[in-house]
């Protein structure tokens, strides 16, 4: 058996050339600052606005999903302090915060908060604790902008027992089998129509608790963003790319109705390519080979999917996702966070990491060749679509050389504002650490180990469990570790 590919270690390198160096060989077009510089000298503490919203800077706290709210759907103390930590981060945009549904059978997990009017008491505690922090830790308030992250997980879906229950735009001739969806699954019209109302009613709860926008979320494979690659579904919410999109369109159209004054966002995988799975002439137990495409000869062209090439689903394809965003603008939706493919189905391209969860593969590209993707998405979205506020996903795998390419590519026009996901939770103050300083505490930054992805994959919370202590001391960090060697 061939040993699995083999790539450079960010981590490895120790000076800024050494890096640029590995990067030059998948990404020479990217940019790299030779030094994190602190404020007010960094682009990245630059001011920007959205619908005459101030942003203080240009570092945002991407949504998380933590498998640690309550059983009815409201935040626990790990969720509450997962926002005490964005708080005090020094990032001026929250991003959508957490992945919270819109009711109860959209949940991903068991725990999963739900927004409705038995949990919106505790879904304002979220604020207010973040709040909170952010004042005590800079002295007000001013320039930060907060959002809560809407969401209905479709396929993806889980009933409380943590069962699959998957609701899905139409039939897929790979992904069903593997959540166990069938014709009932699909839903109708009728059901869409609810949805509509219940995406509306979910930012109207958000308004009144106070936050400034709501994320629609068309990313990851959930069911706003399935809908949007909804090429073979008959009726209205199929088919042509006016009918995929209607959905997204008359849930916005509802909120400007019936929530006027809250702004509305949309984080969108803006790329997809087809599933992958561990290479079985490369995989044994408890060893998953590199990821490897599923077979597609029989579903050529592919038009199962948003972002991808119909003719080639290895490659991905822009095309329509500028559409998509010059739809966003016409329909007043003033802001973008872009990301790309599926953590249950495609992870290496939705977060790039050297070490894979545990229901992955191993990386099947240097993992650095998926940063490269997202970045140069933005840069091409950005300049199709200047007028709208983009943020950029991607960062996390550039550990040590995470600022000198934020910095850089914010400088350079190819986003708005870079966006911070698993680093956030194993380091939380690194955005207000380099604009403070000019420097990283490199003991805290995150090295992509998945076990924040393994552990809730595994029925645990979501949180940095090699790097962040309070996770560490946790009882179920030793269930995660017994878990791990079982594997």
């Amino acid at each position: 058996m061939a040993p699995p590919p083999s790539f450079p270690k960010i981590g490895s390198h120790r000076s800024v050339a050494a890096f640029r160096g590995h990067l030059a060989a998948v990404g020479p077009d990217v940019p790299v600052d030779g030094e994190i510089l602190a404020a007010p000298a960094s682009p990245l503490a630059a001011k920007c606005s959205w619908k005459g919203r101030a942003i203080g800077n240009r570092w945002a706290i991407q949504p998380m999903e933590g498998w640690d709210g309550t059983a009815d759907g409201k935040p626990g103390p790990h969720t509450l302090r997962r926002w005490r930590n964005f708080g005090r981060s020094g990032a001026k945009l929250i991003w959508g915060g957490e992945a919270t549904a819109v009711r109860s059978d959209g949940r991903a997990n068991p725990n999963q908060l739900v927004i409705g009017p038995e949990t919106l008491l505790g879904l304002a505690e979220l604020r207010r604790v973040l709040l909170e922090e952010h004042r005590a830790r800079f002295g007000g308030a001013e320039g930060l902008v907060i959002g809560l992250q809407l969401t209905h997980s479709g396929r993806f879906a889980r009933d409380g027992a943590g069962r699959p229950a998957p609701r899905v735009a139409y039939r897929h001739p790979i992904l069903d089998a593997r959540v166990g969806a069938s014709e009932a699954s699909v839903l109708t019209d009728g059901e869409v129509e609810k949805l509509i109302e219940d995406f509306v009613r979910a930012a109207s709860g958000a308004r009144e608790l106070g936050f400034d926008f709501v994320d629609v979320k068309c990313c990851h494979g959930y069911l706003l963003h399935e809908f949007l690659g909804a090429h073979t579904r008959p009726g209205p919410y199929g088919g042509s790319f006016e009918n995929r999109t209607r959905l997204l369109r008359e849930i916005a159209a509802g909120i400007r109705s019936d929530a006027p004054g809250i702004e509305i966002g949309v984080r969108v995988s803006i790329f997809d390519l087809v599933p992958f799975r561990p290479d079985p002439a490369r995989s044994r137990p408890g060893s998953p080979g590199p990821g490897v495409p599923e077979e597609t000869a029989g579903h050529l062209p592919y038009r199962f999917g948003f972002g991808v090439d119909e003719r080639d689903p290895t490659r991905i394809d822009l095309d329509e996702g500028f559409l998509f965003l010059s739809l966003l603008g016409r329909i007043g939706i003033g802001a973008v966070n872009l990301t790309g493919g599926s953590p249950y189905y495609n992870p290496h391209i939705q977060r790039p990491a050297a070490f894979p969860p545990s229901d992955g593969y191993l990386p099947p590209e240097d993992p650095l060749a998926g940063v490269v993707r997202h970045l140069r998405a933005a840069r091409d979205c950005k300049k199709r679509c200047g007028d709208l506020l983009v943020v950029g996903t991607g960062f996390s795998y550039l550990q040590d050389f995470l600022p000198h390419v934020a910095q850089a590519v914010v400088r350079e026009g190819w986003m708005d504002l870079a966006g911070l996901g698993r680093m956030v939770l194993a380091y939380p103050e690194l955005p207000a650490d380099t604009l403070e300083r000019g420097t990283m505490e490199r003991k805290r930054i995150c090295r992509t180990f998945s076990d924040c992805t393994t552990a809730p994959r595994n029925g645990l919370a979501s949180g940095c469990y090699p790097l962040d202590p309070y996770y560490a001391g946790l009882e179920e960090a030793e269930r995660l570790k017994e878990m791990k060697n079982r594997l």
